[in-house]
């Protein structure tokens, strides 16, 4: 068990050093990292804890996914909606929505396809950017509200140690994001198990307000 063990921390701080040298967006390695991390125990007991509130039971229950996502038709509705804002996120940062065939048989199926798909929605919701510190203030705000999600964490680690070996500037910009994203995460309601598709024509000033998203 022991040697199992050491194997198993192994692979994690190698996967972790390799995420921490190289350019951002190594989602190969991050895949793997989250695999190594968040075994199944882990993901039981985020489960566990996410079916604490009755919007995250009954997201387990019913196991909703966004559906076809038609970005240029979500692109013509009014400009501050949900939808619009969303749309305009995807198609400027070149992104593409998960297939709206992702199958999920269980629990924890589910939520990985959840997380997975409405994570650019979280980054409108939250006003977090793409950018580096956008991706570190959107990390915390994860860190926040799915406790005890190991990967989260562990991405937040990973681009603190890599502002303090390389952009070291960056630091006072990081660190603000890292404490915006944890603050708006521990104050909001939790976002895991929402149906946003039926949410594209709401205004996203009123989506956050009834969230308790403040950006400060």
């Amino acid at each position: 068990m022991a040697a199992t063990q050491q194997t198993q921390e192994t692979a994690i701080l190698d996967c972790f050093l390799e995420l921490v040298t190289s350019p951002y967006g190594n989602f190969t390695a991050i895949n793997k990292l989250a695999y190594l991390l968040n075994d199944p125990a882990t993901l039981q007991k985020i489960v566990a804890a996410l079916s604490l509130t009755p919007q995250g039971k009954q997201a387990f229950i019913d196991r909703p996914l966004l559906g076809q996502v038609d970005l240029q038709h979500l692109h013509q509705l009014p400009t501050e909606t949900l939808g619009y804002l969303y749309a305009d996120h995807m198609i400027r940062n070149g992104l593409t929505p998960l297939s709206a065939n992702t199958q999920v048989n269980d629990s924890i199926t589910y939520l990985q396809a959840h997380i997975s798909e409405t994570h650019d929605i979280w980054h409108v919701v939250t006003g977090a950017d793409t950018d580096k510190s956008g991706e570190v203030q959107l990390e915390a705000f994860y860190v926040a509200q799915l406790y005890p999600d190991r990967l989260f964490l562990a991405l937040l680690t990973k681009n603190l140690l890599k502002t303090a070996l390389y952009e070291i500037e960056l630091c006072e910009q990081i660190m603000d994001a890292l404490t915006q994203g944890w603050m708006m995460g521990r104050q909001a309601k939790p976002l895991f198990g929402i149906q946003w598709n039926q949410l594209w024509e709401t205004p996203l000033e009123d989506v956050q307000t009834s969230l308790c998203i403040i950006k400060r």
